[in-house]
Parts: structure tokens; sequence; C-alpha cells
């Protein structure tokens, strides 16, 4: 009985995290679903209504989510840890900010998002010195900039720099 509470100490059990996840999963599948209907799932004169695939592909993510919550229940081998705290740390020391990342391209551009995700991944998770930070931090978007809007005259999304500067 000690190893389980000391197991439960170290980090989320195995169970946990897939039940957890099952269950955000199952519920983007009540989600997809749920819209399909919305859209319409009928056959009409020109064919299926635009929810028709949709909606059974959420019926199909709902019935594996079922079949994978069930497993996870009677499993009784689910009892070990997922990983430690410390495992899970540096895992979101890294998915936290790209996750800032994807949002905040939305509100200031892909160009300046980048730099500071790149200088935080340099500078805080690295320990690179300022100056080479700042160097490639401000290089790389720079380039990629050159090659996508310039050469292969791609627009990516930019923000109010990019505006000012007349981009």
């Amino acid at each position: 009985m000690s190893g389980e509470s000391n197991a439960a100490n170290r980090g989320p059990s195995h169970r946990g995290v897939e039940l957890g996840l099952g269950l955000l999963i199952g519920a983007f599948g009540a989600i997809v679903v749920y819209g399909a209907l919305k859209a319409g799932i009928a056959w009409g004169f020109e064919g299926p209504g635009a929810g028709f695939f949709p909606f059974y592909i959420g019926l199909l993510i709902i019935a594996a989510t079922v079949v994978n919550l069930w497993q996870v229940v009677t499993d009784r081998s689910m009892v070990q840890i997922f990983s430690d705290w410390d495992q899970l740390k540096q895992v979101l020391s890294v998915a936290v900010p790209t996750l800032v990342y994807v949002v905040l391209i939305s509100f200031i551009g892909i160009y300046v998002s980048s730099t500071v995700l790149i200088a935080y991944f340099m500078m805080w998770l690295s320990g690179y010195a300022w100056l080479r930070t700042l160097l490639v931090s401000v290089l790389v978007p720079l380039i990629t900039f050159f090659v996508f809007e310039r050469w292969f005259l791609v627009t990516l999304p930019k923000g109010p720099l990019e505006r000012l500067l007349g981009y």
C-alpha cells in the first residue's frame, strides 16, 4: 500500500492520464457530432449534407473513446506512474511556450512571435548568451520573411509591426 502512495507522489498514474485524455478526445468527438448535426447530415438532391461525413467521423471518435475508456477501467496494470513531475515540467516548459506562440501569431504576427519564441528557447531553456540569442532570434524570422514573402510570394500572418513598416 505504501508503494502505491509513493508512486502517486512521484507523478500522475497511467490510468489517470489515460482517463483524462480519453475524456478530452470523447468531448472533441461530441463537439464534432454536434457541429455536424447543426450543418445537416441528411441527403439532399445534390448528395450528402455538409455534416454527413463529419457526423460519422465524430461517432467513430466517440466509439473509439468508449473502447479505450473501457480498457483503461478494466486493466489493473495501469497503476504505475505515467511520468515523474520533473519530466512533466520539462515537457510543459516546451509545450506551454509553443501554445503561447501559436496564440500570439494571431495578435502580433508570425515574425515577432517567432523572435520571442526563439529567444525564450535559446536564453532560458538552453542558456545561450544574450548576443547570440539576439542575433539568431532576429535573423531567423528575417530570413524567413525574405524567403517566403519576397521569393516564394507566400504571405504569412502579419502583426501591427509589419503593418507599421508597410508590409
